[in-house]
């Protein structure tokens, strides 16, 4: 009897947008020192700038009559569009794809005078994608000694019909949207409307869907119109940081508990070092708190529409510092007025919110996670996993096995160079103060990220798009980036898995029983075992529930097949089976060394009548993921009677004669005294 397999879920639209935002972030954001770089420039040596230079800001002519080029102009219209093309490129299918995104973009910046930003968002990635397809249809195929030949003429051929493409077709299509999307921004400014982008903005902030809109709309009409005017106030549109500092302020006098304690740190932290993400968590505890942050950038914008201020690139990370450093030289009054005003608008409304309202946001900072799920409509993955008695010092995301010390450790946020930095700071302090300062804690974009790391820390909101990334490593998910009981238990987790005592060289059967106690269906401690110790009557891991010889050849058939060795055995119903589907797509259950660990969610407690493991062997290996499993075991628990199994997995596989051993054994009763040897 085959078991159906349950359908993909679908994705939010926010995650969507989410995902699509981080990937224009993940093309920006690495070049963001280039467009600083062009911001000082423009700055200094137009002929309106500090220092005008004709030969460097490409103004007037020079000795022979010539009009000076500069390389303000080459630089925003050939060095910053390539670097981006590059770089979305590289992200789809690395150097090659870089390469032949570039190559593409050439031609959407020939064909218009318009500084191609949008061009290159798309043929960056698009010429990498297409390059990708199109080596996939020889692969393999090529004969021994023309794969230099082959790789390098289809790269330049791919990449010259796209650069004509580009030239002919593309160009026009973004000249007229940027045209398009400049006349709205126009008639908005004409007409004083533009203050009501903060309607938008920063809610969009909140739930950060601010890239999307930063990186995808305002950055490039941004340049497009500094280039035109020396200035833009699209630029701190969302980056001005007076709406959150007015609400920290807010808090800081009118708040209590946790959060009135921690505000002014966050305050420091948003405003000089632009992590705009901390002060997130105090609008999600009370999201009325979003109308003062909607008032202060209305407020701001307003002003400097008022004062005709603008800075002249990009001001990232949104600190005052970095605000200040690509301020106009003629918009120092309206731009600084700005963020007061916003600061000052923010932090009366909300005051009077606090003042006013009987929860004056003296709840502790996780407590937002309940309320963010009923406001976005949207189950937080933390709530569901951590039950039972270890959801408190393992905070872990669910799905991984650790098996091996701690030693690589990534604080991961949207964009890389926000709550990231600051959360690896924090970190990083913490291990190196508990003795291990070799465990490297570094910080990356969720779009950067790769399967190389051991631990995985991110924003709860974000940690559903970090981890397809980081299948095989511990996730951890805050919601207050200062002070996150979380980091306490990561600290533990280092320690534990970097000590050579007795007891942490068990420790990777204690990570196995963490994820199955996080799954709400299978708890902690363990009282069943193999074969011959029977909990009332009936083993967890019998004869009939091994098969050496598995008949899948995907992931889902995987999962179909140990669920009816448990189906088999009438440890559990059909839906049961669901449910494993339903776990692998929201968390992969593959844990690293060949073994994936499929079992059911939290709510398919129900359709399990006892506990029962199952253990299916691939010889030849089959796709889950990305990762190549070689051996399935499924679980169903109830009363903890799974874990001693469980506990003698995580011993096996972290040893790699006994992983050997299970690979060469011939019969099923080999896979028992496997088993029953690690437990004596």
């Amino acid at each position: 009897m085959a078991t159906e397999t349950v359908a993909k879920p679908r994705t939010s639209v926010r995650v969507g947008v989410q995902k699509f935002g981080t990937f224009l972030s993940g093309m920006i954001m690495p070049n963001i020192g280039a467009f600083i770089a062009w911001g000082l420039i423009t700055a200094l040596f137009i002929e309106k700038g500090w220092f005008p230079v004709a030969e460097l800001g490409g103004f007037g002519t020079n000795a022979e009559g010539d009009p000076n080029v500069g390389i303000v102009g080459p630089m925003v219209t050939f060095l910053l569009p390539i670097l981006i093309a590059y770089t979305g490129g590289r992200m789809v299918y690395d150097v090659r794809g870089g390469v032949v995104g570039a190559i593409a973009t050439m031609g959407v910046i020939a064909g218009t005078d318009a500084p191609m930003f949008i061009g290159a968002m798309i043929m960056g990635p698009l010429g990498a994608w297409t390059m990708k397809k199109i080596d996939a249809l020889w692969d393999g195929k090529i004969r021994p000694g023309f794969e230099m030949l082959v790789n390098n003429f289809s790269a330049g051929i791919w990449g010259a019909l796209l650069a004509l493409g580009g030239f002919y077709g593309l160009s026009w299509v973004v000249q007229r949207f940027t045209d398009g999307a400049g006349a709205v921004v126009g008639f908005l400014v004409n007409n004083g409307l533009l203050p009501l982008t903060s309607i938008f903005i920063e809610p969009a902030k909140v739930l950060f869907l601010n890239n999307a809109i930063n990186h995808g709309v305002l950055t490039p009409l941004g340049i497009q119109q500094s280039l035109e005017q020396g200035k833009s106030i699209l630029f701190l549109l969302e980056a001005n940081p007076g709406p959150g500092l007015g609400i920290l302020l807010a808090y800081m006098f009118f708040g209590r508990g946790a959060a009135k304690a921690s505000a002014p740190g966050a305050a420091i932290i948003h405003f000089l070092g632009g992590i705009h993400e901390i002060y997130f968590p105090y609008v999600l505890m009370k999201p009325i708190l979003i109308l003062a942050a909607i008032g202060g950038g209305m407020a701001g914008i307003a002003t400097m529409a008022i004062t005709n201020s603008g800075l002249v690139a990009p001001a990232a990370p949104g600190s005052i510092i970095a605000v200040l450093a690509q301020t106009s030289r003629d918009s120092y009054v309206g731009v600084i007025l700005a963020v007061i005003l916003a600061t000052a608008v923010s932090f009366l409304i909300a005051s009077v919110i606090l003042r006013t309202s009987k929860n004056k946001g003296d709840d502790d900072l996780s407590a937002a996670t309940s309320r963010m799920e009923a406001m976005k409509g949207k189950k937080s993955s933390v709530s569901s996993a951590l039950t039972g008695e270890q959801a408190g010092p393992s905070g872990a995301q669910p799905g991984t096995v650790l098996t091996r010390p701690v030693q690589n450790i990534v604080f991961a946020c949207d964009a890389g160079m926000g709550s990231s930095a600051m959360g690896a700071s924090v970190l990083r302090n913490k291990i190196k103060a508990a003795g291990f300062p070799d465990v490297k804690v570094t910080n990356s974009a969720i779009a950067n990220l790769n399967d190389s790391y051991d631990v995985v820390v991110t924003h709860q909101d974000l940690t559903e798009r970090a981890q397809p990334r980081t299948a095989s490593a511990v996730h951890y998910s805050v919601d207050n980036f200062m002070n996150s009981p979380k980091y306490e238990e990561i600290v533990e987790l280092v320690r534990s898995s970097n000590s050579d005592t007795p007891a942490a060289g068990a420790q990777p059967a204690a990570a196995v029983t963490t994820v199955a106690a996080g799954h709400g269906a299978h708890a902690a401690q363990h009282t069943a075992a193999v074969e011959g110790q029977p909990a009332e009557g009936k083993g967890v891991l019998l004869r009939e529930s091994v098969v050496l010889n598995g008949t899948a050849t995907d992931r889902d058939a995987a999962i179909d097949e140990a669920g009816k060795l448990l189906l088999d055995r009438g440890a559990v119903d059909v839906s049961y089976v669901h449910a494993m589907h339903e776990r692998e797509e929201s968390v992969s259950t593959y844990m690293g060394s060949f073994l994936a660990i499929p079992h059911g969610t939290n709510d398919a407690k129900e359709h399990i009548n006892h506990s029962a493991v199952s253990i299916i062997r691939y010889p030849e290996g089959i796709d889950w993921g990305g990762k190549q499993v070689k051996f399935v075991v499924g679980v169903a628990g109830l009363n903890n009677e799974h874990l001693h199994i469980l506990s003698s997995i995580a011993k096996i596989f972290t040893n790699k004669a006994q992983v050997a051993q299970l690979e060469e054994a011939s019969t099923v009763d080999e896979v028992l005294e496997l088993f029953g040897k690690v437990n004596a």
